[in-house]
């Protein structure tokens, strides 16, 4: 299986370090690529319509985003250090492929949409510092692609290096800013107290929630975390998620500093003033010098907004190649990939500006972060899933608190990106002129979405509960073993697959050579991923496969016959004739019932394709 992002791939080492602050050091990094998509230009729309509408009153939602976010990316960084699989990777071996390919078709979607917010944000900086043109400013952004295969060639140390220096310098300009608004501490203080104003602050809140928490970052931290090279003791993993937490903490609350910055800008502003309309970045940026009387708060601002736009698109086309990479197994030449990922972006909003202005551009930022926010229940199910998973994670589950909180926070998230949806399409439906076009298209597809989620909630509850170990015990098997004058048979294969045939299947072998002779247990493990990663995959099916194989294997020991065990990854009717082939065995035996594919390859044509593939006799056993 390919490492997540290989050429990267434990590139830092951090191991040898002197001193505790040097250890912590070598670690930190990864958060801060992360934390820019918490900052991105898409959060300025949304922060700056909440602090000119509703004051301070909103700071509350921010901090609330951010406890959330903080919940949801230290679960990213645990999948990451401990299984060595991004979130994509993780999800293409639970999954099947179709369901796999839609998730991706839906990751990308979050991608483009967010490139597009990073892509108008640039551009819209660019244009207020220097008086460029939007169209030309959206073309510029392409440039930036090649900066990030420039950086990423220099090593990953450097990249951090370059995002650090963007995430200070949003940091500096917002301090100054603060310093020129004033602000009144004792509201800043009552908005961080939960209040909902008006049923428009409840949208707005929503937008705020779907800004804040990014589905690409869930991607992206569960990858960066594998640049680190730590020693892969328990003691060593338990040490690296100690460490990446605190990297997560310091690196998000500097998110939220930002981003709380700009509300209480917003706030300070323009809702003293009785501005209460302000939602656009231009607007916001041309009334900073009458209301703060400093011509370096305008220049701040779109500095700040530029170091935005330009860290968080050097993460989200990483982000992209993560998905492309995990999912697919495709991989392009990197240049490829990040242009490609540029272009999605770049084409919408150049047609749009084109056809419909500049006017335009902040219902675009507010419409990629609705598209975001609607594809965050996709990636954060599978990840809760996936580190609840005590088998996947090898003793670094998380714990049923941190589960029940993880759920809570995913059900919120649902929840309210349900409302929006809900809300977006009665509207719709109230103003169109030909509703049934609608009830046609948009309404089965938010149904079909809707089917999706609760699959990928469910699947992983059933396939666990299909694989409850004690359904398969051997311990249940009635094994008759009657000694008998000969044997003819000296070395013997026999196919197994923890259902009731085993039993048939065994006593057979067992009268066909005794006591003395050597049997070979052979299980094919069938998953998805099995297939895809042969013997690298290591879900929750093959653990219990290797566990119950080791348990035959001890049992029969114990009864005193000679016995080895092969496993492998695949479809039965092309592992087994390998196994069989590359040994040197005298019969095969085979019971006729098993789970999955096992039916087919008995009663179906697989079985003479299995018989012509094999050299030596094959038994068949009926239950």
């Amino acid at each position: 299986m390919s490492k997540s992002l290989e050429e990267v791939n434990q590139s830092v080492s951090t191991q040898n370090k002197t001193t505790v602050f040097r250890k912590i050091l070598a670690f930190f990094g990864p958060a801060y690529l992360v934390s820019v998509g918490y900052m991105d230009p898409g959060n300025w729309a949304t922060d700056i319509a909440g602090g000119s509408q509703f004051g301070y009153a909103l700071l509350w939602v921010l901090l609330m985003s951010n406890m959330m976010a903080l919940l949801l990316q230290s679960l990213s960084a645990r999948l990451g250090i401990v299984t060595q699989r991004d979130l994509a990777q993780a999800s293409r071996e639970t999954y099947p492929r179709f369901i796999n390919y839609i998730l991706y078709f839906l990751a990308e979607i979050a991608i483009a949409a967010c490139d597009l917010a990073e892509v108008l944000g640039m551009a819209i900086g660019l244009n207020l510092l220097f008086g460029i043109p939007l169209l030309q400013g959206v073309m510029i952004t392409v440039l930036d692609t090649f900066l990030l295969l420039f950086l990423i060639n220099k090593g990953m140390r450097k990249m951090e290096a370059f995002i650090i220096a963007l995430v200070a310098i949003i940091g500096f300009s917002f301090i100054f800013e603060m310093i020129f608004a004033q602000p009144e501490l004792g509201s800043v203080l009552k908005g961080l107290i939960p209040s909902m104003p008006s049923e428009e602050a409840l949208y707005i809140a929503i937008g705020i929630i779907g800004a804040t928490v990014m589905p690409h970052n869930l991607y992206l931290h569960s990858s960066l975390v594998q640049t680190r090279k730590f020693d892969r003791s328990t003691a060593g993993i338990k040490q690296a998620l100690k460490y990446n937490f605190i990297d997560s903490t310091i690196a998000l609350n500097l998110a939220f500093f930002v981003n709380a910055a700009i509300l209480i800008l917003a706030a300070a502003t323009f809702y003293k003033n009785g501005l209460f309309e302000v939602a656009e970045i231009q607007d916001a940026h041309k009334l900073l010098e009458p209301m703060l009387g400093t011509q370096w708060a305008p220049i701040l601002f779109a500095v700040a907004l530029i170091a935005a736009g330009q860290s968080s698109t050097i993460t989200g086309t990483l982000a992209g190649q993560i998905i492309m990479e995990g999912y697919l197994n495709l991989r392009i030449q990197p240049w490829v990939r990040r242009i490609i990922t540029r272009l999605i972006a770049i084409v919408p909003a150049v047609i749009v500006i084109s056809i419909f202005g500049e006017s335009v551009t902040g219902k675009m930022l507010i419409l990629s972060q609705v598209i975001l926010s609607l594809q965050l229940g996709f990636a954060i199910i599978p990840l809760i899933h996936f580190v609840s998973d005590k088998s996947k994670m090898k003793g670094f589950a998380i714990s049923k608190v941190t589960q029940i909180a993880s759920w809570t926070v995913a059900l919120i998230i649902v929840s309210l990106n349900a409302k929006l949806v809900f809300n977006e399409i009665q509207g719709w439906l109230e103003t169109s002129e030909n509703p049934i076009i609608l009830w046609l298209t948009v309404v089965p597809l938010a149904i079909s979405f809707l089917i999706l989620l609760l699959y990928i909630v469910f699947r992983p509850f059933i396939s666990k509960a299909k694989m409850d170990i004690q359904n398969h015990s051997p311990h249940h098997l009635a094994l008759k073993f009657s000694p008998s004058e000969t044997y003819s048979k000296k070395n013997i294969a026999v196919s197994v697959d923890f259902s009731s045939a085993d039993e048939i299947a065994l006593n057979s072998a067992f009268e066909l050579g005794g006591i003395e002779a050597k049997y070979t247990l052979i299980h094919v493990v069938e998953t998805v991923g099995a297939m895809v990663y042969g013997e690298n995959i290591e879900d929750h099916e093959t653990l219990i496969d290797k566990k119950l194989l080791n348990e035959y294997k001890e049992m029969l020991s114990k009864k005193g016959f000679s016995i080895e065990t092969e496993l492998g990854f695949g479809r039965p009717n092309k592992v087994i004739p390998q196994i069989i082939n590359k040994g040197n065995f005298d019969i095969l035996v085979m019971g006729t019932h098993g789970h999955t594919g096992f039916k087919d390859l008995i009663f179906g044509t697989t079985v003479d394709k299995l018989r012509h593939k094999i050299s030596i006799p094959l038994f068949i056993v009926k239950n």
